[in-house]
């Protein structure tokens, strides 16, 4: 029978400063902006540094891996076709703990869930774009 698509999301309006982000994962990569004066991870992804104020800002690959700083279950179908429960959270990376993103959680019951759960980036394929997502440690191998 197959692998049922991938619902229909609502996919972002790509610019030249969020482009990476978004596109990154086509090779398997996290792509974060990072500060070429003082090293400072900024996202969203803004052309400036707001540490340094320095607009040497450009995207670098991370580790792709971090822990969940806060996250929600949700039970309320909001799209069609989108399956619930789902786990939405916000992901601080290991890189740099005030660099929070915005993802599901995936590969395990939203139950299971917790504050502080280590977690790794993989990516959905939507149109032009590579949507991150993350999913416990444990089950990225």
């Amino acid at each position: 029978m197959g692998t049922p698509p991938a619902p229909a999301r609502t996919l972002p309006a790509i610019d030249k400063d969020n482009c990476a982000y978004w596109t990154g994962g086509e090779h398997g990569r996290l792509m974060i902006c990072r500060c070429g004066q003082c090293g400072y991870y900024v996202h969203p992804p803004v052309p400036f540094c707001p540490q340094c104020e320095s607009s040497d800002v450009a995207p670098e690959p991370v580790s792709g891996r971090g822990r969940i700083a806060s996250f929600t279950v949700n039970h309320k179908i909001w799209v069609p076709g989108l399956p619930t429960p789902y786990v939405l959270a916000l992901v601080a990376l290991d890189e740099q703990d005030d660099v929070r993103l915005v993802c599901n959680i995936t590969h395990c019951n939203p139950d299971a869930v917790r504050f502080d759960m280590p977690v790794v980036v993989w990516f959905e394929h939507q149109e032009d774009l590579w949507v991150p997502f993350f999913r416990p440690v444990e089950q990225a191998a």
